[in-house]
């Protein structure tokens, strides 16, 4: 842990792929670690970023992060990367796509892959986070893959949740309306430059109508912003946006109550991931799934009673 708290990036690395890892006696050390690790977290502003493939998160998020260096922060950048269901390998690209953020020193890039767990969201992104968090990084950005439930995820563990969407996305907003728009925090309309200024603003107020029917905190309306990440003034603007948030939601005393919900859902995740692991692991509980997958298939069995068996057979061991 003090190689971590002195900033050392490979150090840091390597701790992220030890939590990362399946083997049992990892797990322990992860543990250890982010016991570690969790009297020296909680001081960071936390942004979760996503939007569908090809608004531009990576590019922006570059752009924001070179911009907050040179204001004096740290930065990490946690980038959720989609796994193969066929070979499990991950495209881990995103170093790839912020070459120049990663050469800078107060800056630490994390591709990881999503390894089948749901919504595309690393197993592990919350403890990562504490990681960067007692490296003494004051900025964590959390990009993801921006499909499926992964926004659901990301939104429950960070202080600030940001949607980009493409201009002209009109199908996109109609779906936007049925969720995505009670999680946001913020909103940006991305690449609004050249040809794509005009439909970027019609796509603004096409957000800003639907975000109307929604009910709003007593002092937060979620905003909506048109960004060309290209433009510094236009990076600037939505870290302003996301800045003055953060303090109203602290003064308030709903960024503790966040986290502590937060922390609720972390418990509920382990809690859920040892149960399961329990399952996998017992010889007798493995033999009796066999057995009972048989007899769901043949339809002696409906689903709910073959999952009240094994829950029976669990409270045995």
């Amino acid at each position: 842990m003090t190689s971590i708290r002195s900033g050392n990036k490979r150090t840091l690395a390597k701790a992220i792929t030890l939590l990362e890892s399946s083997l049992d006696e990892h797990k322990e050390q992860s543990r250890v670690l982010v016991d570690e690790a969790l009297v020296h977290s909680g001081k960071s502003l936390r942004v979760g970023i996503t939007g569908v493939p090809g608004v531009g998160k990576s590019t922006f998020i570059e752009c924001l992060g070179l911009y907050l260096i040179n204001s004096g922060f740290k930065v990490a950048v946690l980038a959720v990367d989609p796994s193969s269901p066929v070979t499990g390998g991950s495209i881990l690209g995103d170093k790839t796509r912020m070459e120049m953020l990663s050469r800078e020193e107060n800056a630490f890039i994390r591709p990881s892959p999503t390894s089948g767990s749901l919504g595309g969201v690393a197993q592990k992104t919350r403890e990562t986070i504490l990681l960067c968090e007692a490296a003494g990084y004051d900025v964590v950005l959390i990009e993801t893959v921006g499909v499926g439930q992964s926004e659901y995820l990301v939104s429950k563990m960070v202080d600030f949740f940001l949607v980009m969407i493409l201009p002209g996305a009109g199908d996109e907003l109609q779906g936007l309306k049925k969720g995505i728009l009670e999680l946001a925090d913020g909103m940006v309309v991305n690449k609004c430059d050249g040809d794509t200024v005009q439909s970027a603003g019609v796509s603004k107020q096409q957000l800003v109508s639907a975000l109307s029917l929604l009910n709003q905190s007593e002092y937060w309306s979620t905003p909506v912003l048109t960004c060309s990440s290209f433009n510094e003034k236009d990076v600037i603007q939505v870290w302003a946006m996301i800045g003055e948030y953060f303090d109203l939601v602290k003064a308030s005393g709903d960024l503790r109550k966040r986290r502590n919900k937060q922390n609720i859902n972390w418990m509920n995740a382990l809690i859920e991931e040892a149960l399961i692991g329990r399952l996998n692991s017992n010889s007798k509980i493995k033999s009796l799934l066999l057995e009972l997958e048989t007899s769901v298939k043949k339809l002696e069995i409906t689903p709910y009673a073959a999952a009240t068996q094994v829950v029976q057979a669990l409270d045995e061991l």
